[in-house]
């Protein structure tokens, strides 16, 4: 059965499944005095007929949702604080959840519009005034849903590049990532590579595209292998710093675009007998505590992940309050913080 056109109500609902508006409605409340079979029934109809149900009246206490994709790292923590902080100063709660990787979603397109609309149904039906999502890569189906349920949505650091009618709030990346880059290049490297995040990623474009600006304004050519792309997490810092210091002319710096990945190729480096910094120069991004913790001390570019979580919280309360924001998008600044992981360019017989 086809989604109805127009608007879907509980009468819709119950003329579909052959049932009372009563059983609807006591199946939507999780009652248990329905059976098995006529709770199937109704929500298969509900499912079909992409119900999202009426947003209900405003609970004295607002709520909003906190979601995020994929795995919790030192940047999302940082960023969820700033979220909780903010929750707390203006007496919201704030209830975190974890949605799964577009990835896993994509495996099953025709069944990606139901669970959406099941998603955004149980936001409604607990009363969540807007949502907050977390670098988070959202499928039509999501905001189509979100849009029939009329609940507002800020993301931080979107997945998705081109989204305009996503109100977004992130950093100055390309601005850090031409700082990064032009550090680098004021200490003597010329061999400099770039290891970043999704090639999707709108933070990770710009930061990538500030790294070549530099590279370009100093009159370098960045060879292709010089820069390598998967995700921002330790992991992939330790394979792509891997794959780039095994090159036959390895570079003599790296600008990660994360401070998990720039430890990751840190002990890249460890592994092959380099020192950080004699051997490699290394530049993270975000500035979150591993970077104060790594040994050495990692230069970074800070961006304010706790003031993005603010930021997002206060916007999500000004749409859900019918206010208009300023701008679509917020960009708040970037800034280098130098420490012990960069020095000028050293002799070095695998590196020369």
């Amino acid at each position: 059965m086809p989604p109805l056109s127009g608007r879907v109500t509980l009468a819709t609902v119950a003329t579909s499944a052959g049932v009372s508006v009563a059983t609807v409605s006591k199946v939507l409340n999780g009652r248990s005095d329905v059976s098995e079979s006529t709770r199937a029934r109704v929500q298969e109809v509900l499912r079909q007929h992409e119900y999202v149900g009426r947003r209900p009246e405003p609970v004295e206490r607002a709520t909003v949702e906190l979601f995020f994709q994929g795995v919790v790292n030192s940047y999302s923590i940082e960023v969820i604080q700033g979220v909780l902080e903010a929750g707390a100063a203006a007496d919201v709660d704030v209830v975190l959840s974890s949605r799964p990787p577009r990835s896993r979603a994509a495996a099953d397109r025709a069944a990606a519009g139901g669970r959406a609309t099941q998603w955004i149904r149980e936001l409604t039906a607990t009363g969540r005034r807007a949502a907050i999502g977390i670098t988070s890569d959202l499928a039509a189906a999501d905001l189509a849903a979100l849009s029939r349920a009329r609940l507002p949505l800020v993301v931080v650091d979107p997945i998705n590049i081109a989204q305009p009618e996503i109100t977004s709030v992130g950093s100055t990346n390309f601005a850090g990532g031409m700082a990064a880059t032009q550090h680098l290049l004021s200490l003597g490297h010329s061999r400099i590579a770039y290891l970043g995040g999704p090639p999707t990623s709108g933070c990770n474009q710009a930061r990538m595209n500030g790294y070549r600006g530099a590279m370009e304004a100093a009159g370098l050519a960045v060879p292709k292998e010089y820069v390598w792309l998967r995700e921002f997490l330790y992991d992939d810092g330790l394979a792509g710093g891997a794959a780039l210091l095994d090159l036959p002319e390895p570079p003599t710096a790296i600008f990660a675009g994360s401070d998990e990945v720039a430890l990751g190729v840190m002990e890249a480096a460890r592994a092959r007998g380099l020192r950080v910094p004699e051997d490699l120069s290394v530049v993270g991004f975000d500035d979150t505590q591993v970077a104060r913790l790594a040994s050495p001390q990692l230069t970074t570019i800070r961006q304010p992940m706790r003031e993005m979580g603010t930021v997002a919280l206060r916007t999500a309360l000004q749409l859900a309050a019918g206010e208009k924001v300023d701008s679509h998008h917020v960009e708040l600044a970037t800034r280098l913080i130098v420490r012990d992981s960069t020095a000028a360019p050293a002799r070095h017989p695998s590196l020369t």
